[in-house]
């Protein structure tokens, strides 16, 4: 009668298979702790000719170890070459990662465009401030079309942004076009890494 793997017992490390994980249950049985250590040995062999593309990698023979111990169940008596993981270490719970707080005014531009017209306020007047307020437009009227697409004009964006920014960037269709591809290389360029500047001076919480 055919054993499907589903119904058998989870596999601690399945990327080994269940084959090693039944030599790492024999090594379970074997008394005399000799033969156990050498039965130990050749399964870590064997674990390690499985992933030879590793083997390059920093404490690559440890973590061999590491995995052997956790297929046992931390059960495994013998004689580690390394000091491997303990029990208590490997089921510690992840950390929680926290969410930012704050609700989003427009969802469909983003967190990142808010900080970033917020930055621009920062600035004083001048070719800097002009690029990035530029590129964020460009940014603005991209992410909305992602959200409606039967497309959005200009006058749209420069009303959110002169809404987000409480007036301080107030700017009209004759002075910026959204329109993708009709900036000059080297000003976008320039607001590009403005923008990048910008995002380093940011502390954000992750």
């Amino acid at each position: 009668m055919m054993e499907y793997n589903t119904k058998q017992k989870k596999l601690p490390l399945p990327e080994y298979g269940r084959s090693v994980q039944k030599m790492v249950d024999h090594a379970l049985a074997i008394e005399e702790r000799e033969e156990r250590q050498k039965c130990a040995e050749t399964i870590v062999h064997i674990m390690g000719s499985m992933f030879p593309n590793y083997r390059n990698q920093p404490d690559y023979e440890r973590k061999l170890w590491d995995h052997l111990a956790i297929m046992s169940d931390f059960r495994l008596d013998i004689d580690y070459p390394f000091e491997v993981i303990k029990e208590e270490e490997f089921h510690v719970a992840p950390k929680r990662v926290p969410y930012q707080n704050g609700e989003i005014k427009n969802r469909h531009y983003g967190r990142i465009v808010e900080e970033m017209i917020a930055h621009a306020c920062t600035l004083e007047p001048g070719e800097e401030r002009d690029c990035l307020v530029e590129l964020i437009t460009v940014q603005m009227k991209k992410n909305y079309a992602a959200w409606n697409k039967e497309g959005v004009e200009d006058k749209k964006i420069f009303d959110d942004l002169r809404e987000y920014s409480k007036g301080a960037i107030d700017i009209t269709e004759g002075e910026i076009k959204t329109g993708f591809g009709q900036h000059n290389m080297q000003r976008n360029n320039n607001a590009r890494r403005n923008m990048n500047n910008g995002k380093k001076n940011f502390k954000r919480k992750f």
